[in-house]
C-alpha cells in the first residue's frame, strides 16, 4: 500500500466510510481519496461561481492587441 499514516475519526465516521466503501466495491483508502477529490472539485466549482471583481473584469476587457 506504500506510505501510510493514521487519522483519528469517530467510530461513526469510520463505520460510515467502511459502509460506503463496501457499497462501492472499493477499498476504504480509495473511497476516502475519491471523497477528498470530490470535495476539492466542489471547492473549485464554488470558486468559479463567485462573481468576478471589478479589477478582474477590467483585465478581461483589456485590449490584447
Amino acid at each position: 500500500m506504500g506510505d501510510t499514516t493514521t487519522i483519528r475519526v469517530s467510530r461513526a465516521t469510520r463505520d460510515a466510510l467502511n459502509d460506503l466503501a463496501a457499497r462501492r466495491g472499493a477499498t476504504l483508502a480509495d473511497t476516502v481519496l475519491r471523497a477528498a477529490r470530490l470535495l476539492e472539485q466542489d471547492t473549485i466549482g464554488r470558486d468559479l461561481a463567485t462573481p468576478l471583481r471589478d479589477d478582474e473584469l477590467d483585465w478581461l476587457d483589456a485590449d490584447a492587441g
